[in-house]
C-alpha cells in the first residue's frame, strides 16, 4: 500500500462520521462532535440508512421522517450537520454503487477525519458500513474511480468508533477523550431520539414497560440507563486518559469517547494527533 506523508490539517478541522443509522453517531462520538464544534470545526454526521425499520410498531416512510426528523434536532443540539443516505436499513450490502457513494461523499466533503464503525460488530448494517469505508480508503486519490469527482491528493485519516466486542480482536483505542463537560449535551441529543430511546430500544431488550411517562423522567431514565455506559469507557482505559490529561485530572475524568486508527486511511501520529483531535 502506498504511504502518504503525515498530514497536518489546518484549522477549522473536517470531522466526518459515518454511522450505519440514525443515533448510532450520537452513541459513540457525540459528546466529542459536541466538543469539536464548540471549537468551530466542521462536523457532519451520516447516517448510510434511512430509519425506515428500527421500530415494532411503524415502518416505512412514517417511521423514516420521523427519525430523520429526530436526528436533525440532535444535530441542532450538537452543533453539527447530518446527511441521510436512502439505503433501506438491514439491507446495506458493500456493493459497487455504495462504495462509489461512499468515495464521493468523502470526496466532497474532504475530510480531515474520518470516524465509523470497526468492521467485527454484531449488526451487519454496522459491518457494511465498516466495509464501505475501509473499502473507499485510498480510492478516493485515484483519479479514474468516480471521475465526475475531482480526487483527493491525500488519504484521509480514519478511525474506529469505540465497541465492546472481542473478537477477533478487542478494541484498542490510539485515542481517548474525556466527555465529562459535554456528557448532558449528548444525554439531550439523544433524548430527541424519542423513537428509540424511549420505544423501540426498550422494546427490543425487553424493558418498555420501565420507559416512564413525561419527557423530564423520561430525559432523567435515559441518564441512569447510559451514563454507567460512558463511565465504563473512563475506567476500561483510564491509562490512556492519564497519558492524554496527566495523573491528576485523567484519574478525575468520568465519561470518556474512546477512537482506534484504522491503518488503511491516512497516518495517525504524534505529528498530527493533537491537531485532529484538539479536544481539552
Amino acid at each position: 500500500m502506498p504511504t502518504f506523508d503525515v498530514r497536518i490539517p489546518e484549522d477549522p478541522l473536517r470531522i466526518l462520521v459515518l454511522g450505519a443509522h440514525i443515533d448510532d453517531c450520537e452513541f459513540t462520538i457525540g459528546g466529542t462532535a459536541y466538543k469539536y464544534a464548540q471549537q468551530g470545526h466542521d462536523v457532519r454526521f451520516v447516517s448510510m440508512t434511512n430509519g425506515e425499520a428500527g421500530h415494532h410498531e411503524i415502518g416505512g416512510i412514517e417511521l423514516t421522517r420521523r427519525r430523520q426528523s429526530e436526528g436533525r434536532d440532535s444535530a441542532e443540539i450538537l452543533g453539527v450537520e447530518y446527511t441521510f443516505l436512502d439505503n433501506h436499513e438491514g439491507e446495506l450490502r458493500p456493493t459497487i454503487d455504495n462504495r462509489n457513494e461512499v468515495i464521493e461523499l468523502i470526496r466532497e466533503y474532504e475530510p480531515d477525519l474520518v470516524l465509523t464503525h470497526r468492521p467485527n460488530d454484531y449488526h451487519p448494517d454496522h459491518r457494511y458500513t465498516s466495509d464501505l469505508v475501509q473499502d473507499a480508503a485510498y480510492m478516493v486519490t485515484v483519479p479514474n474511480i468516480c471521475t465526475n469527482t475531482p480526487h483527493l491528493t491525500y488519504n484521509p485519516v480514519i478511525c474506529y468508533l469505540q465497541d465492546d466486542f472481542q473478537k477477533p480482536t478487542p478494541f484498542d483505542p490510539d485515542v481517548v477523550v474525556g466527555i465529562d463537560d459535554a456528557v448532558e449535551t449528548k444525554l439531550d441529543a439523544l433524548h430527541q431520539h424519542e423513537s428509540q430511546m424511549y420505544e423501540w430500544l426498550p422494546y427490543n431488550v425487553g424493558k418498555l414497560e420501565e420507559v416512564p411517562e413525561g419527557d423530564d423522567a423520561r430525559r432523567e431514565w435515559l441518564a441512569e440507563e447510559n451514563l454507567q455506559r460512558f463511565s465504563k469507557i473512563a475506567d476500561r482505559f483510564r491509562d490512556q486518559l492519564i497519558d492524554r490529561y496527566g495523573e491528576e485530572r485523567g484519574s478525575e475524568i468520568q465519561y470518556a469517547e474512546a477512537f482506534e486508527h484504522c491503518e488503511y486511511g491516512g497516518q495517525l501520529t504524534d505529528e498530527n494527533r493533537d491537531a485532529l483531535f484538539p479536544i481539552e
